[in-house]
């Protein structure tokens, strides 16, 4: 079966359709469907109709909306029995999410989001609603910010040119808020967002290299905080979490590029 085949084309659209269910974790009609995929009206359609037949995605009573089944969460968890790098990190970020009072999470890009493998959180905060299998978008989030800054300066540009396009009509913001990330990466090491994604929470977050495949990874803390003190945050986070990237490094240093 070559690349482009019917079946192939098929299965890549219904991964961009569940995709588009972001971590928000709000229902979706078609239209907002076809909006967020750029798939016409009549494939998203289509498309819905099958995912619901299978377990992927269920309507929502009383409406047009569509969220999603428990046919995503069984892939989600499956991988999560496996995968050597959820397994030896989850304890570890535990950890440090119990004694900072914070989301910790552990990403990789899918695409132009970047997906969460492993995440754990203190019981103590408020929660994002988030967990292991979330995506974010790249643009907007520290974590992500953090992972293209980790890339080698020669792909960089492009990636980032990517991201901005995707953005429009936020393109001009997205841009200056990558270039400011990018600065103080330059120059502490990490880089904070503060209520671009979701209101009143921010996230501070880091590159990082994983494994014997020298997989470029982001590592971030993050939380809801009304009334957010920056530098207090900062200050208390940022240590920590420098310290934590280097540990989680060296524990995850034998992991093989297929986990």
């Amino acid at each position: 079966m070559s690349p482009s085949s019917p079946v192939t084309m098929t299965l890549e659209r219904g991964l961009q359709v569940l995709r588009a269910f972001r971590a928000e974790r709000v229902p979706l009609t078609n239209g907002e469907l076809v909006r967020r995929t750029g798939l016409s009206k009549s494939t998203v359609s289509r498309l819905t109709m099958t995912l619901v037949s299978m377990g992927f995605l269920r309507r929502v009573a009383g409406g047009p909306q569509f969220e999603l089944g428990s046919g995503p969460l069984g892939i989600g968890h499956a991988y999560l029995e496996t995968s050597a790098v959820t397994r030896l990190a989850h304890p570890f970020m535990q950890q440090l999410a119990d004694r900072l009072n914070v989301s910790v999470a552990l990403a990789v890009p899918d695409q132009l989001d970047m997906l969460y493998v492993a995440y754990r959180t203190s019981t103590r905060i408020a929660t994002l609603r988030l967990g292991a299998g979330s995506l974010l978008p790249m643009g907007l989030t520290a974590i992500g910010r953090a992972w293209l800054w980790g890339l080698p300066e020669n792909t960089r540009s492009g990636y980032v040119a990517s991201v901005v396009e995707a953005a429009a009509p936020q393109a001009e913001e997205v841009r200056k808020n990558i270039e400011a990330a990018f600065e103080d990466l330059r120059t502490s090491g990490v880089c904070m967002s503060l209520g671009e994604y979701q209101r009143n929470a921010y996230g501070i977050a880091l590159p990082l290299r994983v494994g014997r495949a020298d997989t470029l990874m982001a590592l971030n803390c993050g939380a809801v905080d009304l009334r957010a003190d920056v530098d207090a945050i900062r200050a208390r986070i940022v240590p920590e979490l420098k310290a934590a990237a280097v540990e989680l490094m060296v524990l995850l240093r034998d992991v093989g590029s297929d986990a």
